[in-house]
């Protein structure tokens, strides 16, 4: 049955369900002349829950068991040689897959993959029977019990907050998981890699020049972190100067010079900047901006590549100006007004007020509005993959092209690799000190905020 239709049915009758619990307690308000502990509408909320949740439980609990039976149902039929061997065995197994999917199979059919494959469709087909009434049941027994508590004590509010609440837990917990799990993979491929190369020569070595040889060669190239690290700072240092005084100037303009007509349009136009992909801006950067600088360049008689570090840094300035406009115009308008009345009161010029009152109130946020842009930056990929020349040397000069550490993420685990080679676990070991370096930014931005904050509370 179409997943669609499923869903369309499992709304209608939860639907239906939620009417029903709606109207047993009206009905048993009226009937009783008693006011209910909760909302009617609890009540309906109460009904659907204790129909949906059994409902799923019974689902996912089949869904367990289910493989099991078809594997013991196809095992029935294997003879004892081709059971001798666990290859043939999975051979065998796909084969009855494939005999019970339609596809067909390879060479000749033989007798037990026949009568398995008709065994295990025939089982297909009643179980999927067995779970749309197992289903059905469980869910219309839950909601009928659930009904016939309904009465003037009866605490659904409760219930359906508790539940709620439960669901929150579940999602923050799973959030926290995926974010150590996360960690903890990179950090065991990191430890791997550092077991073929010595972390000093990784975080102090200035060549980066790793060389897709076997595992266990000695010939395994340089990984030093420098000029990677080089050049992620260099560009993420060009990207702010773009965008932090366009942002902050155009924040301040929005916020408070701008009327509210012009305000209501300039500010979700500057926002649709944040809105267009990255590998957008690559190509910008790409036939527009690296050309400029490059012609630029020749005008003056001074070498500048089209792909650079400067071109990626613009570009990528451009595309984070929104994170700071926006975030900075957000917190200067919540700047407490009589601050800003009483400095005008006094006398102060609007752009005295704006400089000596507004901005150091809301300087904590603007700081941390900038700390996650650079966080933004230095996660970048696409842009410099595009614009910067990918060239993994220790330079100093912006004009010259250079690599960064997502860009190298992305070479090394791109093609045909082996995983367990250190060319490859590199690429952990970047990605883990990528999240040390931005999850520093963001303590730094944190405690600047909450330091400040309690400034100027």
């Amino acid at each position: 049955m179409n997943t669609l239709i499923v869903i369309v049915v499992a709304l209608v009758f939860l639907s239906f369900f939620y009417q029903l619990g709606l109207t047993r307690s009206k009905s048993i308000q009226s009937a009783s002349g008693r006011r209910l502990h909760s909302r009617p509408g609890h009540y309906g909320m109460m009904v659907v829950l204790w129909c949906l949740i059994p409902a799923v439980v019974v689902y996912v609990a089949w869904m367990i068991v289910e493989p099991m039976i078809a594997t013991s149902i196809v095992n029935s039929f294997i003879p004892p040689d081709v059971a001798a061997d666990s290859g043939e065995v999975i051979r065998s197994t796909q084969r009855i897959e494939s005999l019970v999917s339609g596809f067909g199979v390879a060479g000749e059919v033989q007798p037990y993959e026949r009568a398995a494959a008709e065994q295990l469709s025939t089982f297909n087909t009643i179980a999927r029977l067995a779970l749309v009434v197992m289903v059905a049941a469980a869910g219309v027994a839950g909601a009928l019990f659930a009904r016939s508590r309904i009465s003037p004590t009866m605490r659904a509010r409760n219930e359906v907050e508790g539940f709620i609440k439960i669901v929150l837990i579940a999602c923050s917990v799973i959030a926290i998981l995926t974010t150590v799990g996360i960690v903890l993979s990179m950090l065991g491929e990191a430890l791997r890699f550092f077991t073929y190369i010595n972390p000093i020569d990784f975080f102090f070595g200035t060549t980066w020049n790793p060389r897709f040889s076997t595992t266990g060669s000695s010939n395994q190239g340089e990984f030093g972190l420098l000029p990677l690290l080089w050049g992620t700072i260099m560009i993420t240092v060009i990207a702010m100067l773009v965008a932090v005084p366009i942002g902050l100037m155009s924040a301040v303009y929005l916020s408070e010079y701008a009327g509210p007509k012009l305000r209501f349009f300039a500010k979700p136009i500057l926002e649709v900047l944040a809105g267009i992909p990255t590998i957008v801006y690559g190509f910008f950067a790409l036939v527009a901006v690296g050309p400029f600088f490059s012609g630029i360049g020749e005008m003056i008689g001074f070498d500048i590549q089209a792909t650079s570090a400067v071109t990626a840094g613009v570009v990528m300035g451009i595309m984070i100006i929104p994170f700071v406009s926006s975030l900075s115009d957000d917190i200067i308008s919540q700047v407490p007004k009589a601050m800003h009345d009483g400095s005008l009161g006094l006398g102060a010029t609007k752009s005295e007020t704006i400089r000596k009152v507004i901005l150091p109130a809301a300087l904590p946020g603007i700081v941390g509005a900038f700390l996650l842009a650079v966080s933004r930056a230095i996660g970048e990929t696409m842009i410099v993959v595009l614009a910067a020349g990918n060239s993994p040397v220790l330079t100093a000069n912006p004009f010259d092209a250079v690599s960064t550490v997502t860009v190298t993420i992305v070479n090394q685990l791109t093609g045909d690799v082996d995983f367990a080679s250190p060319q490859s676990l590199v690429a952990f070991a970047l990605g883990l000190t990528l999240f040390v370096i931005t999850l520093g930014l963001n303590v730094v931005a944190l405690h600047i905020v909450r330091k400040y904050r309690e400034q100027y509370e």
